[in-house]
Protein backbone atom coordinates (compact mmCIF):
# COMPACT_ATOMS: atom_id res chain seq x y z
CA UNK A 1 0.00 0.00 0.00
CA UNK A 2 2.57 2.37 0.63
CA UNK A 3 4.32 1.48 -2.92
CA UNK A 4 1.33 2.42 -4.38
CA UNK A 5 0.85 5.97 -2.56
CA UNK A 6 4.63 6.64 -3.23
CA UNK A 7 4.01 5.72 -6.73
CA UNK A 8 0.74 8.31 -7.00
CA UNK A 9 2.73 10.73 -5.31
CA UNK A 10 5.64 10.62 -8.00
CA UNK A 11 4.57 9.82 -11.30
CA UNK A 12 3.72 12.35 -13.42
CA UNK A 13 0.38 12.42 -14.03
CA UNK A 14 -0.49 12.88 -17.98
CA UNK A 15 -1.46 16.28 -19.08
CA UNK A 16 -4.82 17.82 -20.97
CA UNK A 17 -5.02 17.31 -24.23
CA UNK A 18 -4.74 21.38 -24.68
CA UNK A 19 -2.84 22.32 -21.56
CA UNK A 20 -2.16 26.12 -20.23
CA UNK A 21 0.34 27.69 -18.54
CA UNK A 22 -1.77 29.11 -15.30
CA UNK A 23 -1.48 26.22 -13.36
CA UNK A 24 2.60 26.01 -13.26
CA UNK A 25 2.57 29.83 -12.48
CA UNK A 26 0.57 29.53 -9.35
CA UNK A 27 2.74 26.46 -8.51
CA UNK A 28 5.92 28.25 -9.10
CA UNK A 29 3.88 31.18 -6.72
CA UNK A 30 2.96 28.47 -4.04
CA UNK A 31 6.98 27.95 -4.21
CA UNK A 32 7.85 31.27 -4.02
CA UNK A 33 5.53 31.90 -0.74
CA UNK A 34 6.49 28.91 1.20
CA UNK A 35 10.20 30.43 0.64
CA UNK A 36 8.81 33.99 2.19
CA UNK A 37 6.97 31.92 5.18
CA UNK A 38 10.22 29.79 5.72
CA UNK A 39 12.53 32.51 5.63
CA UNK A 40 10.60 34.64 8.32
CA UNK A 41 10.13 31.46 10.44
CA UNK A 42 13.74 30.73 9.97
CA UNK A 43 14.89 34.59 10.95
CA UNK A 44 12.42 33.57 14.38
CA UNK A 45 14.06 30.26 14.81
CA UNK A 46 17.48 32.05 14.44
CA UNK A 47 16.36 34.57 17.21
CA UNK A 48 14.96 31.76 19.45
CA UNK A 49 17.98 29.78 19.22
CA UNK A 50 21.17 32.91 19.34
CA UNK A 51 19.42 35.99 21.62
CA UNK A 52 16.44 34.21 23.75
CA UNK A 53 16.00 33.94 26.42
CA UNK A 54 16.51 37.94 27.62
CA UNK A 55 17.46 38.11 30.95
CA UNK A 56 15.02 39.09 33.46
CA UNK A 57 14.32 42.93 34.13
CA UNK A 58 15.38 43.44 30.80
CA UNK A 59 11.99 44.95 29.39
CA UNK A 60 10.31 43.39 26.36
CA UNK A 61 7.84 44.54 24.30
CA UNK A 62 6.66 43.71 20.19
CA UNK A 63 8.78 40.51 18.88
CA UNK A 64 10.03 39.83 22.07
CA UNK A 65 7.09 39.94 24.24
CA UNK A 66 5.62 37.47 21.47
CA UNK A 67 8.42 35.37 21.17
CA UNK A 68 9.53 35.36 25.05
CA UNK A 69 5.62 34.21 26.01
CA UNK A 70 4.46 30.45 26.99
CA UNK A 71 2.58 30.59 23.85
CA UNK A 72 5.83 30.70 21.73
CA UNK A 73 6.70 27.28 22.89
CA UNK A 74 5.63 23.51 22.04
CA UNK A 75 7.53 22.18 25.34
CA UNK A 76 11.26 23.02 23.94
CA UNK A 77 10.48 23.35 20.89
CA UNK A 78 9.82 27.17 19.40
CA UNK A 79 6.58 27.37 17.14
CA UNK A 80 9.03 29.05 14.65
CA UNK A 81 10.79 25.79 14.07
CA UNK A 82 7.96 23.99 13.83
CA UNK A 83 6.60 26.79 11.20
CA UNK A 84 10.27 26.41 9.85
CA UNK A 85 9.62 22.82 9.04
CA UNK A 86 5.97 23.00 7.71
CA UNK A 87 7.58 25.80 4.93
CA UNK A 88 10.40 23.02 4.19
CA UNK A 89 7.27 20.65 3.83
CA UNK A 90 5.77 23.03 1.63
CA UNK A 91 8.61 23.58 -0.33
CA UNK A 92 9.21 20.08 -1.31
CA UNK A 93 5.67 19.66 -1.94
CA UNK A 94 5.87 22.46 -4.74
CA UNK A 95 8.62 20.89 -6.36
CA UNK A 96 7.05 17.49 -6.28
CA UNK A 97 3.97 19.18 -7.27
CA UNK A 98 5.45 21.23 -10.28
CA UNK A 99 6.99 18.22 -11.83
CA UNK A 100 4.56 15.04 -11.09
CA UNK A 101 0.62 17.43 -11.01
CA UNK A 102 -0.06 14.70 -8.67
CA UNK A 103 -3.56 14.64 -7.88
CA UNK A 104 -2.94 12.57 -4.98
CA UNK A 105 -0.50 15.42 -3.81
CA UNK A 106 -3.55 18.06 -4.73
CA UNK A 107 -6.32 15.89 -2.07
CA UNK A 108 -3.05 16.01 0.77
CA UNK A 109 -2.19 19.26 0.58
CA UNK A 110 -5.56 21.33 1.21
CA UNK A 111 -6.45 19.65 4.05
CA UNK A 112 -2.83 20.54 5.27
CA UNK A 113 -2.51 24.07 4.43
CA UNK A 114 -6.16 24.64 5.57
CA UNK A 115 -4.72 23.55 9.01
CA UNK A 116 -2.12 25.60 8.76
CA UNK A 117 -4.55 28.87 8.44
CA UNK A 118 -6.51 27.68 11.22
CA UNK A 119 -3.74 27.35 13.65
CA UNK A 120 -2.16 30.54 12.20
CA UNK A 121 -5.27 32.28 12.75
CA UNK A 122 -4.72 31.00 16.56
CA UNK A 123 -1.46 32.40 17.03
CA UNK A 124 -3.36 35.89 15.29
CA UNK A 125 -5.73 35.99 17.66
CA UNK A 126 -2.84 35.31 20.60
CA UNK A 127 -1.04 38.02 19.66
CA UNK A 128 -4.30 40.92 19.26
CA UNK A 129 -6.27 39.51 22.49
CA UNK A 130 -4.22 37.44 24.61
CA UNK A 131 -0.44 38.53 24.41
CA UNK A 132 -1.46 42.34 23.57
CA UNK A 133 1.68 42.59 21.11
CA UNK A 134 2.33 41.82 17.39
CA UNK A 135 5.58 40.36 15.78
CA UNK A 136 5.68 41.18 12.18
CA UNK A 137 7.61 38.01 11.08
CA UNK A 138 4.90 35.68 12.95
CA UNK A 139 2.36 38.00 10.77
CA UNK A 140 4.40 37.61 7.32
CA UNK A 141 4.25 33.40 8.54
CA UNK A 142 0.57 33.78 8.75
CA UNK A 143 -0.39 35.47 5.28
CA UNK A 144 1.99 33.43 3.96
CA UNK A 145 0.08 29.71 4.88
CA UNK A 146 -3.14 31.49 4.33
CA UNK A 147 -1.85 32.78 0.65
CA UNK A 148 -0.43 28.51 0.65
CA UNK A 149 -4.77 27.77 1.38
CA UNK A 150 -5.81 29.83 -1.42
CA UNK A 151 -3.29 29.04 -3.90
CA UNK A 152 -4.28 25.63 -3.59
CA UNK A 153 -7.86 26.17 -3.81
CA UNK A 154 -7.42 28.44 -7.44
CA UNK A 155 -5.18 25.85 -9.08
CA UNK A 156 -7.94 23.33 -8.14
CA UNK A 157 -10.38 25.31 -9.01
CA UNK A 158 -8.90 25.82 -12.56
CA UNK A 159 -9.19 22.03 -13.03
CA UNK A 160 -5.23 20.85 -11.39
CA UNK A 161 -1.80 21.03 -12.13
CA UNK A 162 -2.52 18.47 -14.97
CA UNK A 163 -4.03 21.69 -16.97
CA UNK A 164 -0.52 23.02 -17.39
CA UNK A 165 2.75 21.14 -19.38
CA UNK A 166 5.03 19.16 -17.68
CA UNK A 167 8.05 21.16 -16.78
CA UNK A 168 11.70 20.30 -17.06
CA UNK A 169 13.43 19.35 -14.04
CA UNK A 170 17.08 20.28 -14.91
CA UNK A 171 15.59 23.95 -15.36
CA UNK A 172 13.28 24.44 -12.32
CA UNK A 173 15.35 21.95 -9.80
CA UNK A 174 18.79 24.19 -9.51
CA UNK A 175 16.22 27.26 -8.86
CA UNK A 176 14.30 25.54 -6.16
CA UNK A 177 17.43 24.22 -4.47
CA UNK A 178 18.91 27.69 -4.81
CA UNK A 179 16.36 30.21 -3.65
CA UNK A 180 16.05 28.49 -0.04
CA UNK A 181 19.94 28.28 -0.06
CA UNK A 182 20.03 32.10 -0.76
CA UNK A 183 17.12 33.11 1.70
CA UNK A 184 18.95 31.03 4.22
CA UNK A 185 21.85 33.17 4.05
CA UNK A 186 19.33 36.18 4.31
CA UNK A 187 17.64 35.44 7.31
CA UNK A 188 21.06 34.55 9.08
CA UNK A 189 22.54 38.14 8.24
CA UNK A 190 19.39 39.29 8.93
CA UNK A 191 20.25 39.20 12.83
CA UNK A 192 23.24 41.34 12.35
CA UNK A 193 20.92 44.26 11.26
CA UNK A 194 17.55 43.95 13.12
CA UNK A 195 17.31 46.04 16.15
CA UNK A 196 18.26 43.04 18.65
CA UNK A 197 18.04 43.51 22.51
CA UNK A 198 21.63 43.91 23.45
CA UNK A 199 22.80 42.70 27.34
Amino acid sequence: MTTSVLSKLTTPTAPVEKPRNTANILIWAFFGVAVLGWTASAILSAIHFWVLPIPEGVPTRGPMAVMMSDYSYVGPIPLATIGAVYYIGMMAASALWLFTKSELLEKLLLPVTAIGVALSAVFVYLQLFVIGEICPFCMVSAAATTLLFFIELTVKKIGGARTAPIVNPAIAAPIMIAVPLVMAIVAMFSLTVLPLPKF
